[in-house]
């Protein structure tokens, strides 16, 4: 399971031209990517990782300070580059194996007390953010 966490100060996810997941204060927007092997277990290591994460200003976590989180599925993380000019997703999970993983990250988060807004998991989505600092971290389970 991987995930690009970056620090913003406002996010929003558009599906056909309606807003369906919005971060209007600083907070966290989450790109995560499933693999063939994750579990149940990789998306609550992942998201207690986050939630605890220091890079907020003042070097402070979303759990600290109550920061909500934008968390949307992207596969693409998975995608393989290094052959030609077309990249492979070969190392990306299916949607059986995965979107049951995206929702396990994000009920965890929500279990750990964050206010979770979601992308739509499959759907061609518009990603907007203002990124702060900028900070942000590739994280790999």
């Amino acid at each position: 399971m991987k995930a690009v966490v970056q620090r913003v100060l406002s996010a929003s996810v558009t599906v056909d031209e309606v807003v369906v997941g919005a971060l209007g204060s600083p907070g966290l927007l989450v790109y995560l990517g499933v693999t063939h092997d994750d579990g149940p277990d990789d998306a609550t290591w992942l998201a207690r990782k986050i939630w605890d994460l220091r890079i907020l200003r003042d070097e402070r976590s979303a759990s600290e300070v109550g920061a909500p989180l934008l968390v949307v599925s992207q596969f693409t993380l998975y995608g393989d580059a290094r052959k030609g000019r077309r990249p492979t997703w070969q190392a990306a999970a299916p949607g059986a194996v995965s979107e049951p993983l995206y929702d396990a990250f994000c009920a965890a988060l929500s279990h750990l007390g964050a206010h979770v807004e979601r992308g739509v998991f499959g759907a061609d989505m518009q990603v907007e953010s203002v990124n702060d600092g900028p900070v942000t971290l590739l994280l790999d389970r």
